[in-house]
């Protein structure tokens, strides 16, 4: 792949998106934990109403630039947003159902493992991180296990939950790099509305081979997958693939590790699942790695800077 592009400066209203982003994502574990569905089915209701939302503003306001995508040197982009489209139906049919298998802490802390994909990622595509960024890294990670009070569970049902959410952790870091490819030149509305129809279809595909009932559920179930829709969905990813216009593919996957604690205290108090003590220390543990990867992505960004866009001042950088 091609070196991204510098961005532009990190802005209030960036910042505003990945805070909402955070909030957001932390309600999709217990959600999905308390859908009586199958977790693919509840995936694919998620991202069809999502594009049932998205799809017409596209459609009205973005015809130009989707049809952009299909000619030209268009296509790349395109190919970027369809290429994110399918490692988001993978993320979902590999990270959803282990929130089910397993305990919401610990599905959302070993899927926290996207960062060190991310990393590795960064690095295959030829950019060196700075080693404060890989300590950050470490640390967070650590502290997104223990401040969730991940249950590894010894049951083969558990253990299948826990396999299922670290490839989760693998295939969203997939998907946030082929975003920020794509994300490097066409706007969100479009980027989103692509990547969650190809997402979509393939999830679609799947329910239908696999005979995964994609109807007759109960009111709160359906309640679930609307919250789903709108908070985890579209204010969630959606903010985050705003953001990552300004902010690396990296610095986003560690910021989604906030989700873990959040996840945690909501499995808690609406779900009953009880964080175990060492919640606290690892929530101070996962702030400290995430200023430490966001400081240090700063610092390589404006030792960079002079070198390769001399009149770029963005402060965040891989």
């Amino acid at each position: 792949m091609p070196t991204v592009p510098h961005r532009p400066p990190l802005d209030a209203l960036t910042v505003g998106a990945l805070a909402l982003a955070v909030a957001s994502v932390s309600s999709s574990a217990p959600l999905v934990a308390f859908a009586a569905a199958s977790a693919l089915a509840v995936a694919f209701w998620r991202t069809a109403l999502s594009v049932a939302v998205l799809g017409p503003v596209a459609l009205t306001r973005r015809r130009a630039e989707l049809r952009a995508l299909t000619v030209g040197p268009g296509r790349r982009e395109g190919l970027y947003c369809v290429l994110s489209g399918v490692a988001l139906a993978a993320h979902f049919a590999t990270w959803m159902p282990s929130a089910q298998l397993t305990s919401v802490a610990a599905a959302t802390a070993l899927g926290a493992t996207q960062p060190v994909w991310q990393g590795l990622i960064a690095r295959g595509q030829g950019r060196r991180l700075p080693a404060a960024v890989w300590a950050g890294i470490g640390v967070a990670v650590l502290g997104a296990v223990l401040a969730t009070g991940a249950d590894f569970g010894v049951s083969g049902r558990a253990f299948a939950g826990d396999l299922l959410a670290v490839v989760g952790g693998l295939f969203a870091a997939v998907y946030t790099a082929f975003g920020e490819r794509a994300r490097a030149s066409i706007s969100t509305t479009t980027y989103t509305t692509v990547c969650y129809g190809v997402c979509t279809a393939i999830l679609l595909v799947v329910c239908l081979v696999g005979g995964v009932r994609l109807h007759g559920f109960d009111g709160p179930t359906w309640l679930a997958i609307l919250g789903l829709v709108a908070g985890a969905q579209l204010l969630g990813h959606s903010m985050f693939n705003y953001a990552l216009h300004r902010v690396s593919a990296t610095t986003v996957s560690v910021l989604i590790l906030l989700e873990a604690p959040g996840a945690a205290l909501i499995g808690w108090v609406w779900l009953g699942q009880l964080p175990r003590p060492l919640a606290l220390p690892g929530l101070a543990l996962l702030l400290a790695g995430v200023a430490v990867v966001v400081l240090g992505g700063a610092r390589a960004g404006r030792r960079a800077a002079p070198v390769a866009a001399p009149a770029d001042p963005t402060p965040l950088g891989d």
